[in-house]
């Protein structure tokens, strides 16, 4: 059994390793993408954090832009669960994949500008439409917030929303 003890240390240090490279905003929109995803209707399981992928954080005078992907794993515990940390990843459960892109404010980093998330099979996400859809929208998330917005606002609004109805 002694043998045992070093790969569990090694992946336990990994798996934290992939947290502490993360900022701290890229954190905290990872758990607001967990808590959106458990909200919406047809989740029944908790899932968890299974990693993180394409992280981009970039700043400008309006304010910090942070766009990742978290791919996500389903767990056997029920979403009314209310000791989480015991909930084991499912073998052959589902996995799904959320695109998230926030924009924070610039003296207020709680204040969120503008935010966009989609969540699906990944597969589902890398449709062209769907994909193509998904940059515009973080492009318009980027932009929240500069003093071009007042100019192109309310067409872009209305573009973007009229898309996903």
């Amino acid at each position: 059994a002694a043998g045992m003890r070093f790969p569990l240390a090694l992946l336990l240090g990994l798996v934290a390793l992939a947290t502490a490279s993360q900022s701290p905003l890229q954190r905290r929109v990872g758990r607001e993408v967990l808590e959106y995803f458990h909200g919406r209707s047809n989740v029944h399981y908790l899932f968890k954090e299974q990693s993180v992928e394409g992280a981009v954080e970039r700043e400008d005078p309006s304010g910090t832009f942070v766009q990742l992907r978290l791919n996500l794993v389903q767990t056997n515990c029920g979403k009314k669960t209310a000791r989480r940390h015991n909930c084991r990843i499912l073998e052959n459960g589902r996995k799904r994949t959320c695109l998230a892109c926030y924009k924070f404010g610039s003296g207020d980093v709680s204040k969120v500008l503008d935010k966009y998330h989609n969540c699906g099979p990944s597969h589902h996400l890398a449709v062209k439409e769907i994909k193509h859809r998904d940059e515009a929208e973080c492009r318009a998330v980027e932009e929240a917030g500069k003093a071009t917005d007042a100019l192109y606002l309310p067409g872009m609004f209305a573009f973007s929303r009229g898309l996903q109805a």
